[in-house]
């Protein structure tokens, strides 16, 4: 059927080859409910989080949803080197359940992995664009726990309660990523309402011309969300992705109705109503890059350490020297890394991502009091030099692109704070320093400047 073209331009802008932008500070409102309040504060205090897209499609180790969409075909599809035309690879797709079998799944050995490294809250893909659900739903039989599943007569067959309840014992909080956009429903794509067989992310009707069967999605939707909020324990931030769906446009699917409803059983409950803006966009999530400039606002990027949300079967990975200047820059404008790994289809974190989490571990174990709790501290960044405060207390991270950049004698910190002592963090303490016009420049101990530059030198200013 027809689709109002203003708003179907909007959403094209909205996601560009499934990176999607992200609302403005001007887009953000703040709650007037105290308890919320407290529970941004808690969200900044954490500063690293580990997000998972996890779901049969790693098993093809493509990205995940987008190649179902005709509409986005140009970019979600180059990877499709078999023989296959679209509606084949549409129905292979949708068939993935009945191959997702990951008999290596261990929920406890992620959560000791995360919570022993650094990280502090799970953002876990419940339910993607493709509408296969990671929980034990009663909304459809397209389910991890569904009859079609090998895996549903698993003893951890319930993903997201086994994630949910591993990574809440080790005292991480947690993050419920859901789609509001659902490509298996047929309240959604609906069989037979477009001529042809095209798909685009919205829906394949009007729900203006057709407001009974929108109804159904809405429910459906609502009811989806209401599960995950009554049965999967504590969580912390209803994660809603799918910006193209929302109340201010023809996909009107009654978010603020929902929210509030999950309020009244979990009232600290946080809602990032992804691209939205409003009163319940509560933290704003720029994908696959950082901005500019310090936000003002609670901010997460969410930043692949692949190439790509999914599991790869071959990836390039990010070094740890630059996860951490990733996780430093951040922090210093304001905001939290969650950082994404796609786990393997047989249930396992792959071995490179695990040495880099635990290199990160490693590094977070020593530095990490400039990090956790932190807030932004003018003048944010300055060249390599990146700032956070805690307490009254001034970190200044330098940051080395690589091993090889030579350590100064002498660093300058563009900083008027009253200063009476300098420490190196992990290091020496009582550092030599001086005044200058306009700042302080510190003298790096003769060790520090010997042998491969550090990922980043972190002094304490007090």
């Amino acid at each position: 059927m027809s689709e109002n073209k203003p708003a179907e331009q909007e959403r094209e802008t909205a996601v560009e080859q499934g990176v999607h932008n992200y609302s403005s500070e001007e887009k953000w409102v703040k709650p007037d409910n105290p308890l919320l309040l407290e529970r941004l504060e808690w969200f900044k205090d954490q500063k690293l989080g580990l997000m998972m897209h996890w779901g049969p499609y790693s098993q093809l180790g493509l990205v995940e949803s987008w190649a179902l969409s005709d509409k986005d075909e140009e970019w979600s599809r180059n990877e499709i080197d078999w023989d296959i035309d679209a509606e084949e690879l549409k129905r292979q797709y949708f068939a993935l359940n009945k191959t997702f079998n990951p008999l290596r799944f261990q929920p406890d050995l992620w959560a000791e992995l995360a919570a022993g490294n650094g990280f502090k809250y799970l953002n876990f893909t419940t339910k993607h664009h493709d509408g296969f659900c990671m929980w034990d739903t009663r909304t459809t039989d397209y389910r991890i726990t569904g009859p079609d599943c090998p895996f549903h007569t698993h003893k951890y067959a319930d993903i997201t309660k086994q994630l949910f309840n591993a990574f809440r014992a080790k005292g991480l909080g947690i993050s419920a990523y859901f789609s509001k956009a659902d490509w298996h429903t047929p309240y959604y794509w609906a069989p037979g309402m477009r001529p042809g067989t095209l798909t685009t992310r919205g829906p394949t009707y009007d729900p203006k011309e057709y407001p009974w069967l929108w109804e159904q999605f809405v429910q459906f939707t609502h009811r989806q969300i209401m599960e995950l909020i009554t049965n999967y324990g504590r969580i912390d931030v209803l994660w809603l992705d799918a910006g193209w769906v929302n109340d201010y446009r023809d996909q009107n699917i009654r978010v603020g109705e929902v929210v509030e409803k999950a309020r009244r059983i979990q009232p600290w409950l946080l809602s990032a109503d992804r691209t939205v803006g409003g009163p319940y966009e509560n933290l704003i999530t720029p994908e696959q890059t950082v901005p500019g400039r310090a936000l003002h606002v609670p901010w997460e990027s969410c930043i692949t350490m692949g190439s790509a949300f999914s599991f790869r079967y071959e990836d390039n990975y990010k070094s740890v020297r630059t996860l951490i200047h990733l996780l430093v820059e951040i922090v210093a404008k304001g905001g939290n890394l969650a950082l994404n790994v796609g786990p393997q289809p047989d249930g396992r974190i792959s071995k490179t991502a695990i040495s880099r989490i635990e290199g990160m571990g490693a590094w977070l174990k020593v530095h990490g009091e400039a990090i956790y709790g932190t807030r932004i501290c003018e003048p944010y960044s300055a060249g390599s030099v990146h700032f956070t405060e805690k307490s009254g207390t001034i970190y200044a991270l330098n940051l080395y692109k690589d091993e090889n950049e030579p350590v100064p004698e002498e660093l300058h910190l563009p900083i008027r704070s009253d200063v009476s002592r300098i420490d190196l963090v992990g290091g020496q303490e009582m550092l030599q320093y001086r005044r200058t016009e306009d700042g302080i420049a510190v003298r790096i101990p003769d060790k520090e400047r010997q042998g491969p530059a550090p990922i980043a030198h972190v002094f304490r200013l007090k």
